[in-house]
Parts: structure tokens; sequence; C-alpha cells
């Protein structure tokens, strides 16, 4: 196997993208088409001095050069090259899959995985994926991923790093390191992307269905995953978060009942009363009163001690 320009080997941010060509970023993910098509299909040998990267072949063909070898692709499978190492590829025109760059630093503040020498991140490595649930699982992550990426939405930053980590936690169980510490982690990723979601969502009053299509698990599932991490069901998670910021606006703003219920997404003040009341043991209105006058007799009370420290004049 032959890549043109071997006899030098270039540094590129992202393949053909000399250094500060293209706009500061800490992770991107594009198709593999969508540049390999733009270089006949061919991606030359060259280097990245500080990012991580991981391609993922769904289908199609190739061979991989990664060092002094050259590896035939057989998808499905995930190819890790870390920084610093020669590397190029020759793809089909019928490839299908997705190509993940990060600054490499980044990596274990997101995932928690120090970089050590020996591991499986710190050399470049082929893994084939089996039709097991975790590969199944990784396909869906990288995907939700590349959607969130692509996307840009408001919030998107926590599922960006969640599904980050979950991806580097299942591709560390698939080279079989780390088996007996993944499942606890892989179950608490999956947990912070339900709270990102929530957090962001909350106010639009999504089903624990809704929750869990975006989690690419079923309702079931989830609950059962949630209870055990925090004894809560989703919808006991998701009622903690409109509760809090319900007791806020109670609290700071001069909103009424009906405003706070409107804005929390509830069809009518009624209901929104008797949830609250159902969780607090008292209605919105008594929970504001109470709260007015506790924080009003904190304030006196330090305002007195304030004044008794000063003494005699």
């Amino acid at each position: 196997m032959m890549f043109r320009g071997a006899t030098q080997v270039p540094t590129y941010e992202l393949y053909g993208e000399k250094r500060g060509e293209s706009r500061d970023f800490w992770i991107h993910c594009e198709t593999i088409a969508a540049r390999s098509s733009t270089h006949h299909w061919e991606i030359g040998l060259h280097r990245h001095e500080a990012f991580q990267q991981f391609l993922y072949i769904r289908s199609g063909s190739g061979d991989a050069i990664l060092g002094q070898d050259v590896l035939p692709l057989t998808p499905p499978c995930v190819i890790c090259v870390p920084p610093g190492l020669g590397h190029g590829f020759r793809f089909s025109r019928d490839i299908d899959g997705l190509v993940v760059t990060l600054v490499a630093d980044r990596l274990p503040l997101v995932t928690g995985m120090a970089r050590r020498p020996g591991d499986w991140l710190s050399a470049p490595r082929l893994i084939p994926l089996t039709a097991d649930t975790d590969a199944a699982y990784l396909d869906a992550t990288l995907v939700r991923l590349f959607g969130e990426l692509s996307a840009r939405r408001p919030g998107g930053n926590g599922l960006v790093e969640a599904y980050l980590k979950t991806t580097t936690l299942l591709l560390n169980r698939l080279t079989g390191t780390g088996m007996t510490e993944l499942p606890a982690a892989a179950k608490l990723a999956r947990i912070e992307a339900l709270e990102a979601l929530v957090s962001h969502n909350y106010r639009s009053r999504w089903a624990v269905a809704d929750y869990a299509r975006a989690l690419n698990l079923t309702p079931t599932h989830l609950n059962r995953l949630t209870r055990a991490a925090t004894g809560m069901t989703v919808h006991d998670l998701v009622m903690a978060r409109v509760l809090e910021e319900a007791r806020r606006n109670l609290v700071f703003t001069p909103a009424t009942v009906q405003d706070i219920a409107e804005r929390l997404g509830f069809a009518d003040a009624a209901y929104f009363i008797r949830c609250f009341r159902k969780r607090t043991g008292v209605t919105p209105r008594q929970y504001r009163e109470e709260e007015r006058r506790r924080l009003q007799d904190a304030m006196t009370t330090t305002e007195d001690a304030a004044l008794t420290g000063l003494g005699p004049l």
C-alpha cells in the first residue's frame, strides 16, 4: 500500500488544515466520507501533535497505516490514533463511519482516565466490534455525539462530555482493560447525561420515554439505573429539579403562582399547587410566606448582632 506524499509526514490540525487555518476547538466530529471524498478517498500520511482520534468504521472497506503497520479495515471497528503518530487511510467509496478528533490533554479531564505509558490510549490500536450490547451502545453513543456537535444546541456541552466519556469507557472495556471498574463508571456516565438532559428540558415537561429515547435506553432500564444511582425514579428526579426552580421563583421573584406554573410547563396553576403540596407539605403561597419571613428574621438577627458588636461610640 502506497500513500501519496509518504516521504515526508506533515503535521496538520485536521487533515489538510495547516496550523492556524482552523478555529480553536477541543473536540470535532464529522463523517469519514465528508473529508476523504474531497481527497479521492485517500488520506495521506500525516500526524497531529496534540490530538487524539477515534475513527469508527461502520461499513465499507479500506486500509489504515499506523506508524509502520498497514492494517485492513474490517467493519465494524474503531481505530485509535494517539498524538504524534504518522497515519493515513485509504477508503472505499461506500465507507460509512465517523471520526472524532479531540485535544488529548482534555481527555483525562472529561473521562477521568489518565493517559499512562503502555495503556490503550498511548498506542495505535484497531478494535474489532462484535454484535454484542456494548458495540451496539457504542454505535448509538457515537451517533448521538455527532448529532449533538452538529446541532450546536444550547446546553449541549454536558451531553457532549457525557457521550465522550461513555465512548472511551466502552472502548476501554472492549480492549479488555479495567474490567472491574467500568460497569459502575459507565452507569455514572449515563446518569450524568440524564441530569444534563433534565436541566435542559425540565420546563418542556419531557416524559420518561423522551429521556430514555435520548439516551438510547428503554424507560424501564433507565428507571432502574436512576433508582440504583440516586434512590429516585426518573420522574422523581425531574420533579425535584422542577421544585428547586419553583422554590427559587417563589422566594426571590415577585411572579405569581400562575406565572411560575406557566414558566415550569404546568397546564394550570391548580395542578402545580397539588404537585407542590404533595412533595413539600405546604402550598406555594404558604412556602413563599414562610421562607420570606424566615429570611427577614435572619437578616434582622444579623443586623442586631452587627449593631451590638459596635459597642459605645
